[in-house]
């Protein structure tokens, strides 16, 4: 017997139909005898309904009272999940965040998760309970309804997984696991077995879009094993994959991976926009003048490459921001050109950044170098780069984005045998 989170996004509970399917997944871990907590997203679209409603009600609305709007949907569906159970002959109830409770700060509308008290849920697992959770949604200090953000479900279930000591977190998701890059651009990407936290989080935070962010910074955390699989598999088909899982992806600690891969995946990223600062005074103090004033507008900067100087008073600068911010990022660089005194600025969004990923490469040298050759002789232009213990990032035109992730996909030996 194990205890085990099982969480479904919007695609998977979008109408009963998919509600019912999402029910058989959960009656049949419920009869091999497993403890299960169920956490649900809304229906898909829902949120973004009511997201609309409320920005039309007033444009300048009450954080506390957006929550209190948009955390229905997830309401909704943990009832009818419940209702459907039940009408299977699975003892099920519904929990909201403030009833478990799912304890969070104040920033309503973006809240962090303060803490969770698991002990009502555990002592329900002992009477065969199951339990089907509203995800992304706790309680505030302030005894109001708070939401967590974007990809708060996610998110609210391995929180709770965490708070349990779960065995496992299964996020159930439209694909069957993580691919070696996305097979909609390479055909021959494969899903992978394994992959450790910490790729994991390279890979979401660089474009990989399988799972928040958040969520997975959560698991490495608290060491929270996380399944990656589909919702629209057949739930009564044998559920035979790696060992004792079935098919899928598993997110785990490193050392529960016993064959690593120098490479364990390409991602890339759209949502790039480049500037340039040209002949910018060589001096201290004027990478400060430009990047203070980017942080005060909450615009994240993330590659940033500096010519050398030749005459060493004036030098070259090119960094990104997210695609969104581009128009406002070049407003607020020229708006501080009094203090920065460059002669040029220009921009492009016509950019994107592809990340070469594996914790292999800690140990292996030349990883770069073959990147870099592999790509010069396919003619493409490298802009900028960035690195890290387990990946190298690369900014290129956006016309190259197939060519690149395709031409590396196959260099590292990724592509399906």
């Amino acid at each position: 017997m194990a205890r085990i989170v099982m969480k479904f996004g919007g695609t998977s509970v979008a109408d009963l139909g998919r509600i019912r399917n999402v029910a058989r997944h959960v009656k049949r871990e419920y009869e091999a005898g497993n403890e299960v907590a169920v956490v649900v997203s809304a229906m898909a679209g829902f949120t973004n309904q009511l997201v609309e409603w409320t920005r039309e009600a007033s444009a300048l609305h009450d954080a506390r009272e957006y929550d209190t709007v948009v955390a229905a949907g997830e309401q909704i569906t943990s009832g009818l999940l419940a209702i459907t159970l039940q009408d299977m002959g699975v003892p099920a109830r519904s929990w909201l965040g403030w009833q478990i409770p799912l304890r969070t700060d104040s920033s309503h509308g973006a809240a962090r998760i303060a803490e969770i008290d698991g002990s009502t849920l555990i002592e329900r697992f002992g009477q065969g309970q199951v339990a089907v959770i509203a995800g992304f949604q706790g309680i505030a200090p302030d005894n109001r309804v708070a939401t967590l953000g974007r990809g708060g479900s996610d998110t609210s279930a391995v929180a709770i997984a965490a708070a349990l000591s779960a065995d496992r977190c299964d996020i159930y998701t439209d694909v069957d696991g993580v691919y070696t890059t996305d097979p909609r651009v390479v055909p021959k990407a494969r899903r992978l077995e394994r992959v450790a936290f910490e790729e994991m989080l390279e890979m979401a935070s660089l474009g990989a879009k399988v799972l928040q962010v958040r969520s997975v910074e959560l698991a490495m955390v608290h060491g929270v094993r996380t399944f990656v699989r589909s919702s629209f598999d057949d739930p009564d088909a044998p559920q035979t994959g790696d060992g004792d899982l079935p098919p899928g992806t598993l997110i785990c600690d490193e050392d529960e991976i016993v064959e690593k891969q120098i490479v364990t995946g390409i991602a890339f990223s759209k949502d790039e926009a480049k500037i340039t600062l040209r002949r910018v005074p060589d001096k201290p103090g004027i990478a400060a003048n430009v990047f203070v004033p980017l942080a005060d507008a909450n615009i994240n900067v993330d590659m940033i490459v500096q010519n050398v100087s030749a005459d060493g008073r004036h030098t070259d600068m090119t960094f990104t921001v997210p695609q969104a911010d581009f128009d406002r990022a070049m407003e607020v660089i020229r708006s501080s050109n009094d203090e920065i005194g460059f002669e040029e600025v220009t921009g492009s969004a016509d950019v994107v950044k592809v990340s070469v990923i594996g914790i292999g490469m800690r140990s292996h040298a030349g990883v770069a170098a073959q990147c870099f050759k592999a790509l010069a002789d396919k003619g493409i232009n490298v802009q900028a780069i960035t690195t890290s213990e387990i990946k190298i990032s690369i900014l290129i035109d956006a016309a190259y984005t197939e060519l690149a992730v395709r031409t590396l996909h196959s260099l590292y030996g990724l592509d399906n045998h």
